[in-house]
């Protein structure tokens, strides 16, 4: 497989690291990423760090995550967690509201609208959520890339059933951002942790929301760092919000930032066509030799409910997981062919 050579020095930047097949439970951190934050810790150590002399860090990150994802820097809000960021829209929604959702989807995405109570949440299969919207649907909400077996919801149906009957759009881009194209614009609202594709620490997550949605999802986690003039607003009350989407901003988990920073900005800068091809045509090779459907996506699943599968993979050092009774495997920049030689002769052991 030819590559250019900016998809060569970024799959440099990783550790030497043969069987890693999990990018899709936790991203590698690439060199730059671990010489940054460990700058920064120097820096702290010293007594030098100024809380202030991280929004530079964030502004560049989510500029960085806004060419990523096919937006504008104003339209992205940062925060820690996706469930997070999805209460926003739980809280929103008008009591009786029907809420729909994809049969396992991953919890973040359902879990925060069912404890509402009072919302009617309507679990349909995967490949049937186009076809459940209808005129009563105030949102429906979904991972673009399924976690459990990496299957890829039918976006352009379900972004035009939801259009025809008026319902808002949430995508759930964790599984995708980083290795799959993708246009958050197409969508009301997206949301995204940076710990896997993006290969950041945890803490770090994205929304992207649509400016005219601003009158209807209540800025309920905004503090300080959401104020329009974020170091005039650290203390109430009355602060004045960002009229862009900083107005949803949680402040951020400064070292977290910094090291997003670095492996986003690098992720941001390749041709996600490229790094979906790279992935997607490993993924094939696995499957197909294996004389499984071909998959060609960057996370391949199959049945494995007994775990030999992956007690397989283990006992060979290569790393994968479990999920849903599934074995899955992910592949990312930093793996090739030699990673599926190495997967294929622990499965046929």
């Amino acid at each position: 497989m030819q590559r250019s050579e900016a998809f060569r020095a970024a799959a440099e930047q990783f550790p030497a690291v043969r069987g890693y097949l999990n990018a899709a439970s936790t991203g590698l951190p690439p060199r730059a990423m671990l010489e940054a934050v460990r700058a920064d810790l120097e820096t702290w150590s010293r007594g030098e760090v100024e809380p202030g002399g991280y929004d530079g860090v964030v502004s560049r990150t989510r500029a960085s995550y806004a060419r990523l994802v096919g937006t504008d820097p104003s339209r992205v809000a940062i925060g820690a967690l996706v469930s997070q960021l999805v209460g926003l829209f739980a809280a929103a929604a008008p009591a009786g509201a029907e809420i729909v959702v994809p049969h396992g989807d991953f919890s973040s995405i359902p879990t925060p609208f069912e404890q509402r109570g009072d919302l009617r949440v309507r679990t349909v299969p995967l490949g049937d959520l186009a076809e459940a919207i209808g005129p009563e649907t105030w949102l429906v909400a979904f991972s673009l890339v399924q976690s459990a077996d990496g299957a890829i919801a039918d976006a352009d149906a379900i972004r035009a059933a939801a259009r025809r009957h008026g319902t808002l759009t949430l995508v759930d881009l964790t599984q995708a951002a980083g290795v799959l194209p993708v246009n958050a614009d197409e969508f009301d609202a997206t949301v995204c942790h940076a710990y896997k594709w993006l290969c950041s620490p945890r803490g770090v997550s994205f929304l992207t929301i649509a400016p005219e949605l601003h009158p209807r999802i209540p800025a309920l986690q905004s503090g300080w760092y959401a104020g329009r003039d974020i170091w005039a607003s650290a203390y109430g009350p009355g602060i004045e919000l960002a009229t862009d989407a900083r107005r949803y901003d949680a402040s951020p988990a400064w070292q977290a930032w910094v090291g997003a920073e670095a492996s986003i900005g690098m992720i941001a800068g390749l041709d996600p066509q490229e790094t979906w091809d790279h992935a997607a045509e490993l993924g094939a090779a696995l499957t197909t030799a294996l004389g499984l459907p071909e998959q060609r996506r960057a996370i391949v699943a199959w049945r494995d409910e007994s775990g030999e599968g992956l007690a397989k993979l283990r006992a060979a050092g290569i790393r994968a997981a479990g999920r849903a009774g599934n074995l899955r495997l992910s592949f990312h920049l930093w793996n090739d062919e030699r990673d599926v030689e190495l997967a294929l002769a622990a499965l046929r052991g």
